[in-house]
């Protein structure tokens, strides 16, 4: 295993585990955010389903074959669409930080996967 290798299988991990985390054990913060954001109930539980599927995802993609490219990119999306949405209520700084690095993670699972990187 390259070392590059190691670098995208420990992004993957911690996509995974950071989306986990966030959406099953500090799910009254999403809830706030996204009230805060007036964005109803149902986008909030498309958000998270999609979200934990990606990082399923993830996840197996260390021991099966599966579509990490299109996984990476769709969290991409998502994390970009966060970002917009910190952006657009005028969070503080700290608060893009999160989704920010999750975003540039997923980019680059993305780019070895694909080979670009």
């Amino acid at each position: 295993m390259t070392t590059m290798e190691i670098i995208s299988n420990l992004a993957q991990v911690i996509v995974a585990t950071s989306i986990i985390i966030v959406w099953v054990f500090r799910f009254n913060n999403i809830v706030s955010e996204f009230k805060q954001y007036g964005l109803p109930e149902l986008v909030r539980s498309s958000v998270g389903a999609a979200k934990t599927v990606l990082a399923t995802i993830l996840v197996l993609d260390l021991w099966y074959e599966v579509p990490v490219i299109s996984a990476s990119l769709s969290m991409a999306f998502l994390m970009a669409c966060a970002q917009g949405f910190h952006i657009r209520a005028k969070n503080p700084f700290m608060k893009f930080v999160p989704s920010a690095l999750l975003l540039l993670l997923s980019l680059f699972v993305a780019g070895f996967h694909s080979g670009l990187i």
